[in-house]
């Protein structure tokens, strides 16, 4: 048996310090008091958190533990595996269990890094790596591209983590996203924004609104005044750097139904895009992507959440407007 190495570099996305049995918390230690229920929740899954590899090993013996077995949204068919990817195909996955466990991947022939993406619902921790028939080292370093939105960027209802939108778009570029998707919540709370200015990156995406509508109602004024908040937070730490805005995709339900503050999701979506068309001539790094036809609702199975299509849909655009954006 080879000697287990440390995982610690080759862990990516985990931005922030372990909070109590919580291993890749989503938000800083001190914002668990000040972010709702739902946001830390959310934040305890370790959406977008994987492992990095290169070297000429043939395979990798991941040694983890899961805090629970619960199959989340994905069901019982995916979200419960280790699966290890190249920039467009997967290699190999194998399945969790509950508690201590060992998963051996086939790493393959390939010509570059391997990112091996967690069963993130089951809330793993990596204890130790062992590199099988050669070794291993942590994969390069990546331009970092902090991403902030709801359960849709969090992954829901991919039916694996590696399809999410995120992940799909931080391969393809060789970023090194950092998913700061909260299910149920994402707001635009000020606490978020601060977590978003404080870390480095060299392109931010925003993508939040649907739950603007439901389950904590905004106004048009509000959205636009939060939004706006939020904008001004992120610049001041991130004064020039690539700052995307995607606003929401469709929700059939809500796009002309008012919650009971009187907004439509569709009049929610027109003030978050009038919002950054009020910035933009004063901020030439600030972009917009119009989130309405980014998926039609065939590509909605709950009626809110992306298919597989649908999130390679949103992929596609988001990674043109990041990759425009991040060209010389």
């Amino acid at each position: 048996m080879a000697e287990q190495l440390d995982p610690g570099p080759f862990l990516r996305g985990n931005a922030f310090d372990a909070v109590d049995d919580i291993p890749y918390p989503r938000v800083p230690a001190f914002d668990r008091f000040r972010l709702t229920p739902l946001t830390w929740q959310a934040a305890t899954v370790p959406a977008g958190v994987r492992l990095e590899l290169d070297g000429d090993a043939t395979s990798v013996v991941v040694h983890y533990t899961t805090a629970t077995g619960e199959s989340g949204v994905r069901g019982d068919g995916g979200g419960l595996t280790f699966e290890a990817w190249t920039r467009d195909e997967r290699v190999d996955a194998v399945a969790a269990v509950v508690g201590a466990g060992a998963a051996e991947l086939r790493l393959g022939d390939r010509p570059g890094p391997v990112t091996i993406h967690l069963p993130e619902v089951m809330r793993p921790r990596i204890d130790g790596l062992e590199p099988v028939g050669g070794e291993l080292v942590p994969g390069a370093e990546k331009p970092r591209w902090v991403a902030y939105g709801d359960s849709i960027l969090e992954g829901w209802v991919a039916s694996a983590p590696a399809l999410a939108w995120s992940a799909r778009v931080a391969r393809t570029l060789d970023l090194d996203v950092v998913n700061l998707g909260y299910a149920g919540a994402a707001r635009g709370e000020i606490a978020s924004a601060e977590a978003v200015a404080g870390l480095d990156a060299s392109v931010v995406t925003l993508s939040y609104g649907t739950n603007c509508w439901s389950m904590i109602p905004n106004s048009d004024a509000m959205i636009a005044a939060g939004f706006d908040a939020f904008l001004t937070i992120v610049r001041q730490g991130h004064p020039t750097t690539p700052l995307i805005v995607v606003s929401p995709i469709r929700r059939p339900d809500a796009e002309t139904t008012p919650n009971r503050l009187g907004a439509t999701l569709s009049s929610l979506r027109a003030t978050i895009e009038d919002v950054v068309a009020t910035r933009i001539p004063d901020d030439p790094n600030l972009v917009l992507v119009r989130g309405e036809r980014l998926v039609d609702d065939a590509q909605l199975p709950d009626r809110i959440h992306p298919d597989d299509d649908g999130h390679a849909a949103i992929a596609d655009a988001v990674g043109d407007a990041i990759r425009t954006a991040l060209a010389p």
